[in-house]
């Protein structure tokens, strides 16, 4: 029996063994590209939050966790089960997601890779403007959620104020037919309010409110950059912009989960030992989702609504008092 049938055949649900079995849109190239610019970050010695609006069932959450540093925080912002907050994004749901999208399975896929939750606020995007994230805090932001024209402008809003100097912002489904209001609120914020462009993908825009050219020009340079990958420059309003296209040759896989992999490294090589390394892991996320609840307790609720929803200021002076 080969290793993938094996795997097939005893992997239950809510076990991902590999990145690909996570539902969700998010393909080599992107992945790829999240990886380059979270990378290039890390080795330039550039320092700040990581944060994703809108994450479905964790597979693009997976990936950008993986950059996570000490002394970092990665927050993720989606409605999950929760009521949407308007009959529009309602009806967006429930043509959509409504069917398949739960926190507890987002949570399962997560730490099915890390050890970790990231820091979750099951609420609107909305729920983030106002001065609630702290400003100039984070390098890396992804924006996945509503595709409604009016949400996405306040998506942009609170990343263009929570994104330091270089921050990279990446918006998905720029240009797909069925989402005009992303690519409405796109194009409004490079012409009207600042953002610029670095590079475009078939699926997503990646811009700065800084200086694209750094970026661009080691993109050009093929700076760890994976040999299918094709770019070709364009010019808008009198400023580059970078297109990525080609195959997934030389896209390095995504490392296996706990699922697939076993103390020693590598895939279990028995049908038993397989077995084995899913009770324990198995028995890791329990224990890890079992934490998850407690902390989704309404008393546990109610004493990080400050740390969620409280100015930075007043959050970090309630944070200071507790340390005594």
């Amino acid at each position: 029996m080969t290793d993938t049938a094996l795997r097939g055949e005893s992997q239950r649900p809510g076990e991902p063994t590999v990145l690909e079995d996570v539902p969700g849109w998010f393909w080599d190239h992107d992945r790829h590209a999240f990886e380059w610019f979270l990378g290039r970050q890390a080795e330039q010695g550039v320092t700040g939050d990581l944060m994703e609006m809108g994450a479905y069932l964790g597979r693009s959450a997976i990936v950008i966790g993986e950059h996570l540093r000490p002394g970092e925080t990665f927050t993720v912002c989606d409605l999950f089960d929760s009521d949407a907050p308007d009959d529009e994004n309602s009806t967006e749901m429930n043509v959509s997601y409504r069917k398949t999208l739960t926190r507890s399975a987002f949570e399962a896929n997560y730490l099915a890779f890390h050890d970790e939750l990231p820091d979750i606020i099951q609420a609107p995007t909305s729920a983030l403007a106002g001065g609630r994230v702290p400003a100039g805090a984070y390098r890396f932001i992804h924006i996945d959620a509503s595709h409604l024209y009016e949400h996405v402008v306040g998506d942009l809003q609170v990343a263009r104020v929570a994104l330091r100097d270089q921050g990279v912002v990446v918006l998905d489904d720029y240009r797909s037919q069925h989402t005009p209001g992303v690519a409405a609120a796109t194009w409004e914020a490079v012409f009207n309010h600042g953002l610029r462009p670095i590079m475009l993908t078939e699926c997503k825009f990646y811009g700065t409110w800084g200086d694209p050219e750094p970026f661009q020009r080691e993109l050009l340079d093929r700076v760890d950059l994976a040999a299918g990958c094709h770019l070709s420059t364009e010019t808008l309003n009198g400023r580059q912009l970078l297109r990525m296209t080609g195959s997934s040759e030389g896209i390095r896989p995504f490392r296996g989960s706990r699922y697939l992999q076993r103390p020693g490294g590598g895939q279990p090589e028995s049908r038993g030992a397989l077995r084995t390394a899913q009770e324990e892991a198995a028995h890791d996320l329990a224990v890890r989702r079992a934490r998850a609840a407690e902390a989704r307790r309404p008393v546990n609720v109610a004493k990080r609504a400050a740390k969620d929803l409280l100015p930075p200021v007043v959050s970090s002076a309630i944070r200071r008092a507790r340390r005594g």
